[in-house]
């Protein structure tokens, strides 16, 4: 059974840093892009960033580009993201998502990832 699940979120000032980690199990994610988004009550999932099967291509949305980092570490099966001079608006549930095996493209749309952690909450104070 895969399972994706996400650590790391919290609670801290604007400016501040958090680094999120999604730990896989069930199959090996080597040959999948894997991404983050993140969901706000009431609004759709967004898109905050994605990494290519190998590690050697990233994606951001114009929103956190320069402040977020992703990275992976296949032998771990992790996923992370650095975020870094955090704002109120990154206020949100943050969820892992992986494609399907032999999937290592980069696509930023939802549909195309066939499996998803649960969430760790992010809150930005102001």
């Amino acid at each position: 059974q895969v399972q994706l699940v996400e650590s790391g979120g919290g609670l801290v000032q604007a400016g501040g840093s958090l680094r999120l980690s999604c730990a896989a199990s069930g199959r090996t994610f080597s040959s999948s892009a894997m991404g983050w988004f993140r969901q706000t009550p009431g609004k759709e999932r967004e898109f905050v960033a994605a990494i290519s099967g190998s590690g050697s291509s990233t994606y951001y949305a114009d929103s956190v580009k320069a402040r977020f980092t992703i990275s992976r570490d296949n032998a771990k099966n992790t996923l992370y993201l650095q975020m870094n001079n955090l704002k109120p608006d990154d206020t949100a549930v943050y969820l892992c998502a992986a494609r399907s095996i032999g999937s290592p493209l980069i696509l930023t749309s939802t549909r195309w990832y066939a499996y998803w952690g649960q969430g760790t909450q992010v809150t930005v104070s102001s």
